[in-house]
């Protein structure tokens, strides 16, 4: 079971690169689905956001073991897709998250820091 992910949020595409956005959207999609068939990811989820006023217009959500979120996130293959999306998109960051077992570990330090900081 996945207990850790990586959140890849991006805002508007830069005008002019519409098309080249769509491409590399797709090309993104392609590489995280190679990734969870050979195994070195659990599943990723894809988010388009409706118009809203926000900076943020869409994310990936990768998930996965800690260890293979490590491995992708140092991956030269992810560093190339996230520079060549940097590229097309304002906004594009990348957030380590934690689920399951990981979730409860974090909210147990954050709970000991409180009870400590009171």
């Amino acid at each position: 079971m996945a207990d850790a992910g990586l959140f890849i949020g991006w805002g508007e595409v830069v005008r002019g690169r519409e098309e080249k956005a769509i491409q590399v959207f797709n090309e993104s999609v392609q590489y995280y689905g190679g990734l969870q068939q050979e195994g070195r990811i659990e599943s990723f989820e894809v988010c388009l956001l409706e118009p809203h006023g926000g900076d943020l217009q869409g994310f990936m959500l990768l998930r996965g073991s800690q260890e293979q979120m490590d491995a992708i996130h140092n991956d030269e293959e992810f560093q190339r897709q996230l520079t060549r999306a940097n590229l097309i998109v304002e906004g594009l960051g990348i957030v380590p998250a934690a689920f399951g077992e990981e979730l409860g570990r974090q909210m147990g330090m954050y709970q000991a820091q409180v009870a400590e900081l009171v």
